[in-house]
């Protein structure tokens, strides 16, 4: 086993996967044998399935917590009892590729780099067209992000042990349920000086099958408010992922457009404008439409391309709020996530 190799563990929180974990175990149980890792840890957080017992019979080491506390919680507890310097996260919805361990050395062969992440692959297990726009779309923002991030994502991402532990790990305290936990610990790393790195070929196949219901719940609840208010009250935004400079402008085009199209039945005269914001917007969504299309073809694109536009309306009314919350009525460091 190689030092690198032997540097890593495999982290990974588990609630009623038992379904899952034959699928997402597989290529990480073949990787410790091959030596291109330590450890894979499934941490149980109290599920009322055989998660644990199925993560055990797959030869995988568990920890059972002592009570439901989250992902965050359960990643911190496993980080506790690592025995690799390179703690690497992978949800328990989540096949990483056969590559992964290699990856995962590789990008901490630069002592700069104080964690990476990587994507979803274009193959998601989901076929409704909702659901592969959803997991499509985390991929598209992640295979055309800054190679330098300012952020984190733990559903396929590392990140060196010594660093973790110096920031304290997951903040599960304002982050009690999966939301943007990630995220914030991504800020801290990058406050206490170190390099988060992008790597677009680090990737896992999502088995996650959303609904527009839970999705919009989803982006709404648990990442454009917290995540607004992260940034309002502390961080700031970055020209980066979701809140690039681009992306900002792509979201006043949408909600031009939504608004326009609204006021057609009571000012038909407004047509040329609404056609005109139309080509505007497309065009400056012209490389998500390409890569939807290339994905799914002329309808998946048109389809996705129309939901994007609602997607943008609702992200940024909830960035709108944080904005009057904290400026008008005065409401400072909300952050906690119920």
């Amino acid at each position: 086993m190689t030092n690198a190799a032997g540097s890593i563990s495999v982290i990974m929180p588990a609630y009623n996967a038992e379904r899952l974990l034959p699928r997402v175990l597989a290529p990480l149980m073949a990787m410790q044998r091959r030596g291109e890792i330590a450890e894979v840890i499934v941490v149980d957080d109290v599920s009322p399935d055989n998660t644990a017992a199925i993560a055990g019979d797959l030869g995988a080491r568990v920890i059972v917590m002592d009570k439901n506390g989250g992902p965050g919680a359960a990643r911190n507890r496993a980080a506790e009892e690592a025995k690799g310097e390179i703690l690497w996260f992978v949800d328990s919805d989540v096949i990483a590729w056969e590559d992964g361990a290699s990856k995962v050395a590789a990008a901490f062969a630069d002592p700069e780099v104080a964690a990476v992440f990587g994507s979803y692959d274009s193959t998601p297990d989901g076929q409704h067209w909702f659901s592969r726009y959803k997991n499509l779309m985390h991929r598209f923002y992640h295979q055309n992000a800054n190679r330098d991030a300012h952020t984190f994502w733990a559903g396929c991402g590392a990140v060196r042990k010594d660093m973790f532990r110096q920031i304290g790990g997951f903040d599960i305290e304002t982050y009690k349920v999966p939301s943007i936990e990630d995220i914030e610990l991504g800020y801290r790393i990058r406050r206490a000086g170190g390099r988060i790195a992008v790597d677009p070929t680090l990737l896992g196949k999502h088995l996650k099958v959303w609904t527009p219901k839970g999705a919009i719940h989803t982006d709404i609840f648990r990442r454009a408010l917290p995540w607004s208010r992260l940034m309002i009250s502390r961080e700031g935004v970055h020209n980066d992922l979701n809140t690039s400079h681009g992306e900002k402008a792509k979201a006043v085009i949408a909600g031009l457009l939504i608004l326009s199209l609204v006021s057609l039945p009571f000012a038909p005269h407004l047509w040329p404008l609404f056609l005109g914001l139309v080509a505007l917007a497309l065009f400056a969504n012209r490389a998500f439409v390409r890569f939807m299309y290339a994905n799914g073809g002329l309808g998946f694109a048109t389809a996705t391309f129309l939901y994007h536009q609602i997607y943008y309306v609702y992200s940024a009314a909830a960035f709108a709020w944080c904005l009057f919350e904290y400026h008008v009525l005065g409401v400072r460091n909300r952050l906690h996530v119920p």
